[in-house]
């Protein structure tokens, strides 16, 4: 307790030595620590929303990328389907045909 009243003592005794010129200088101190914790806040959001924004376009890129790649895959195989489709389509007929002759 004896530290605290000391301190607050000591806050009071500068205080009256030093008048407004003490209050003033404490003042303009509080100002610009909250300017410059208010600034760096501000700097630290704005590089991180920045790193985010990068990120999402490199996340945008990869799902293109993957999508694109998706599609040929899906291209591929319908080609190959219909390909089949084909393929048994003519031995059907062929098979008919043959069945037709005999």
């Amino acid at each position: 307790m004896s530290d605290r009243a000391s301190l607050i003592d000591q806050i009071a005794a500068a205080l009256r030595e030093h008048g407004i010129a003490a209050a003033i200088g404490v003042w303009i101190t509080f100002v610009a620590g909250l300017a410059t914790a208010v600034t760096r806040k501000a700097f630290t959001n704005e590089a991180l929303l920045h790193k985010l924004e990068q990120e999402l376009a490199e996340e945008r890129t990869r799902i293109e990328s993957r999508r694109a790649e998706d599609r040929h895959n899906d291209d591929a195989r319908l080609a190959r389907i219909e390909g089949d489709i084909h393929e048994m389509r003519n031995l059907m007929f062929a098979a008919f045909q043959r069945g037709r002759e005999d």
